[in-house]
């Protein structure tokens, strides 16, 4: 997978995590191996305030595309939200939370890019997204 064909909605869900500094963005591709939905999106936040706050930013990116998450998991002070859209889930961890359940490992089986979270703004149609594929 590369960052090329990523879809949109994707996109601005990754740029908005960036515009709020979320760390080693990651984005599995797990079309054909028979999961729940068909990506998910990790990052983590470094506090519990900066958790809410990635995911305070993506779901309100993805509300101006006319995307609701179907279901939102996690409570005020947790450290670690979902939001649902059905085709994708977007998962933000804190480190120590991401580290214990290793989505990574769990779907070692799915296309991965990892986004560079040093360009936070940055626009997907002018290119400066930056992913790695693995």
């Amino acid at each position: 997978m590369r960052t090329e064909t990523v879809r949109p909605e994707l996109l601005s869900a990754i740029e908005a995590a960036q515009d709020k500094k979320a760390g080693a963005i990651t984005l599995l591709d797990l079309t054909g191996l028979g999961a729940f939905t068909d990506y998910f999106l990790l990052c983590t936040g470094y506090s519990t305030p900066q958790v809410e706050a990635i995911i305070d930013a993506v779901e309100g990116a993805l509300k101006a595309r006319g995307l609701r998450p179907q279901h939102r998991e996690g409570r005020s002070g947790a450290e670690w939200l979902l939001l649902d859209y059905g085709g994708f889930i977007v998962h933000v961890f804190t480190e120590r939370l991401r580290h214990f359940y290793d989505l990574e490992r769990l779907w070692r089986m799915a296309r991965r890019v990892d986004f560079d979270e040093s360009t936070p703004g940055s626009s997907a149609a002018g290119g400066a997204l930056r992913g790695s594929s693995s």
